[in-house]
C-alpha cells in the first residue's frame, strides 16, 4: 500500500476507534441511571461530566512524571551525546514541531517512547542499549517514530483513552455497587420492552471496563502504525525502521524501568509480554515490518 493512502487509512480508522469511545462512555452513563433512576438523560451528563473532568486532570499530569517513573535522564545539549542530538534536532525540523526534549534511560534492552500531550511539552527517552544496538540509519527511523507521536498527538489521545477507561471503571463499579440496593423508574415496570432494556443496562455496566480497556488497546495499536508510516515519510527509509524493529524485536531483554502504566507509549512492548492480538498495546510486528518494507 502506498505510504500516503497508509497514513490517511490509519487516521480514519482512529477517528473511528475514537467517535465508537466516547459513544460508549455515554452508553455506559446512560445505562446506569436508566437502570436506577428510569432516565438515561442526566447518565447522559454525567458521563460528559465525569469524563470530561478525569481526562481534563490526566492531562495535566507531567511529562516529568513519566520520566521519573523510567528513571530517564535528561541530556540538555550536544555536548552530552551528539549524533542523538542532531538527530533529534534535524526530524523536527523535518516535522515542523519544536525540538523535545531527551532524555537517556540506563538500560541495556532496546526501546523508545515519546511522551508530552503537545509538541511544545514533549520529550523523547532512549534506552542505552538502542544506543548501542542500533546503526544510525536504524537510530533516525526510530527516533523518527517517536517524533511522528509527538507530531500526531498520539501521546494526547493515549492519554485521554487511559482517562476513558478509568471514568468507565469508576462508573461501572458505582453501578456494580449500587444493585444491592435495587433498581427503580423504568426498570421495575412490567413492560417487556423496558424489561429488556434493564437487562441490555446491566449488561454493558458489567462488561464496560473490559470493553473499554479493549477500544484503548485498539487506539494504541492503530497509532504505532500511523507512526511507522509518517516515520517512513519524515527519513524516507522505511526499510531501516523495519531492521530496527526486528533487532528489537529479537531481545528478550524487558525493559527494568518500565511499568505497566508506561508500557503502551515505548517504541515496542518493553515488557516482552508478546500478547497477541486484542489485547496487546502494540501492533504484532511482522504485520509492522510487513507494512514498512511494502513502501
Amino acid at each position: 500500500m502506498h505510504l500516503y493512502q497508509q497514513i490517511s487509512r490509519n487516521k480514519r480508522q482512529t477517528v473511528y476507534i475514537v467517535a465508537g469511545f466516547i459513544l460508549f462512555i455515554l452508553a455506559v452513563g446512560a445505562a446506569i441511571t436508566y437502570m436506577f433512576i428510569g432516565d438515561y438523560i442526566s447518565g447522559i451528563i454525567l458521563a460528559v461530566l465525569f469524563g470530561g473532568g478525569y481526562t481534563l486532570i490526566m492531562l495535566m499530569s507531567s511529562t516529568n512524571v513519566v520520566m521519573k517513573m523510567n528513571h530517564a535522564q535528561e541530556i540538555r545539549s550536544s555536548d552530552d551525546h551528539a549524533y542523538l542530538w542532531n538527530t533529534v534536532d534535524s526530524l523536527s525540523m523535518v516535522a515542523q514541531i519544536p525540538q523535545p526534549r531527551i532524555f537517556i534511560i540506563r538500560d541495556a534492552s532496546p526501546n523508545a517512547f515519546a511522551t508530552g500531550t503537545s509538541p511544545k511539552k514533549a520529550a523523547v527517552a532512549v534506552t542505552t542499549g538502542l544506543l548501542d544496538q542500533l546503526n544510525r540509519e536504524e537510530l533516525e527511523g526510530v527516533l523518527a517514530h517517536e517524533i511522528a507521536h509527538v507530531r500526531n498527538y498520539d501521546v494526547r489521545l493515549a492519554t485521554i483513552a487511559v482517562a476513558l477507561v478509568s471514568a468507565i471503571a469508576i462508573l461501572s463499579d458505582i453501578g456494580a455497587r449500587s444493585m444491592r440496593y435495587g433498581t427503580r423508574g423504568r426498570g421495575n415496570s412490567n413492560n417487556k420492552q423496558n424489561g429488556i432494556i434493564l437487562i441490555l443496562s446491566l449488561v454493558l455496566i458489567l462488561l464496560s471496563p473490559f470493553i473499554a480497556t479493549l477500544i484503548r488497546l485498539a487506539i494504541s495499536r492503530n497509532r504505532e502504525f500511523l507512526a511507522d508510516a509518517t516515520a517512513a515519510e519524515l527519513t524516507r527509509n522505511p526499510y531501516a525502521l523495519a531492521n530496527a524493529l526486528k533487532k528489537i524485536t529479537n531481545s528478550n531483554v524487558p525493559v527494568k524501568e518500565a511499568s505497566e502504566t508506561s508500557a503502551s507509549l515505548y517504541f515496542a512492548d518493553p515488557l516482552k509480554k508478546k500478547a497477541a492480538g486484542l489485547f496487546s498495546t502494540h501492533p504484532q510486528p511482522g504485520e509492522r515490518i510487513k507494512r514498512l518494507e511494502s513502501m
